[in-house]
């Protein structure tokens, strides 16, 4: 008995990092999919005529990144403790997504006539939906395998993969377009199925260690009898939708009208890209700051400084003015990043954790469901 709880105790001391850094590999896989699909989507609907469509689309793209998250998650937690883990929900969507991945492909290698060029909208309504199937029970697994006192650390991990992703969009974009969409699709089915089945491989030992039920998370060993803090988890994902959206949407443009007006040849997404770089670099500094102040204090301040020094940015366009405060949020924002989710799994009940995360991701994605809506109209 003795030995037994030295052995758990010492498995919740520190991050399991092959199951986090398949995690991550999953994560980026998505990001890059996210990048391809933003980059070929425009594309495809001027090809296939479906350019009067365009605003429905994106409203029809926001209604399912905003509901189904939060479907996702219930059956994530419904196959927890039916079938004693949530890998099945997650394996079914790579599954799908690859699926559909490749039937895009084969869709544009055979150049559809007039009744096939139909099938395009569905399949890209069907990716959407697998996207948002396995996404947020998969970044939902980051509680399994990371004590609770190390989530900022792990959470690190992920943002710096995605910031260092989204800062190589434009290398990413300018392959993506050599390929082309036939060839880009397929890769992308390959990578997001091989990505998942090594994230699952992985997280498979977490149950077989205990008797092929999902044990319980390192954030929680005690019986979990708080309520899920719905509100409080959805508002959060919409503060880090919302800076996130304005960073990426807006910012650019306003970054090259002042900073760049100093600095020929250097455009908007450029110093974008050095924004990213920056929030990757300081990252893991940030994470340990993140652990002195708690999850609660962090969160509400980089909440508060990252949408102050935004308004600030978009209202006072002075170029020493934007470029102190461009500094400032890329602080404040790394440290949301960090933050954000670890404090909604923190907040969820323990028999609801997945679906929490799906109700963070549902919020999240709001903010930019409505601008892409607003921009497409």
């Amino acid at each position: 008995m003795a030995s037994t709880l030295t052995g758990t105790q010492t498995n919740t001391e520190s991050i399991q990092w092959k199951q986090l850094w398949s995690l991550a590999s999953l994560y980026g896989s998505i990001i890059i999919g996210w990048i391809a699909y933003e980059n070929y989507q425009p594309k495809l609907l001027v090809q296939f005529n479906f350019t009067d469509f365009s605003f429905l689309l994106y409203v029809v793209q926001g209604f399912i990144l905003i509901v189904t998250p939060i479907y996702a998650g219930k059956l994530g937690d419904r196959f927890r403790f039916k079938n004693g883990h949530r890998l099945p929900i997650i394996s079914s969507g790579i599954s799908f997504a690859a699926m559909v991945f490749m039937a895009v492909a084969f869709t544009l290698f055979s150049q559809p006539g007039e009744v096939f060029r139909w099938m395009l909208p569905l399949l890209i309504v069907c990716w959407l939906i697998a996207m948002s199937i396995f996404t947020s029970p998969a970044l939902s697994t980051l509680e399994l395998f990371t004590p609770v006192e190390k989530l900022p650390r792990a959470m690190a991990v992920l943002t710096i993969v995605a910031n260092l992703i989204y800062s190589l969009e434009p290398v990413i974009v300018d392959i993506i377009d050599y390929l082309g969409a036939p060839v880009t699709f397929m890769i992308g089915g390959v990578i997001t199925f091989a990505s998942g089945y090594a994230l699952k491989e992985n997280s498979l030992g977490l149950f077989k260690q205990s008797g092929g039920s999902e044990a319980r998370p390192k954030t929680e060993f005690k019986l979990d009898t708080q309520r899920s803090q719905y509100l409080n988890i959805f508002f959060m994902g919409i503060v880090t939708g919302l800076a996130t959206t304005i960073l990426f949407n807006i910012v650019p443009d306003v970054l090259e009208r002042t900073i760049g007006s100093i600095l020929p040849g250097v455009d908007g997404s450029l110093i974008l890209v050095g924004v990213l770089v920056m929030s990757a670099l300081i990252s893991l500094p940030i994470s340990s700051k993140v652990n002195e102040l708690g999850l609660d204090k962090s969160f509400q301040m980089s909440a508060i400084v990252s949408l102050v020094s935004l308004a600030a940015i978009l209202l006072f366009q002075v170029t020493w003015l934007v470029a102190i405060l461009i500094i400032v949020f890329a602080i404040s924002f790394t440290m949301l990043s960090v933050s954000s989710l670890p404090l909604a799994i923190q907040k969820s009940n323990y028999y609801e954790k997945v679906f929490c995360v799906g109700i963070f991701f549902s919020g999240v994605a709001l903010p930019d469901g409505i601008i892409e809506a607003i921009l497409a109209y």
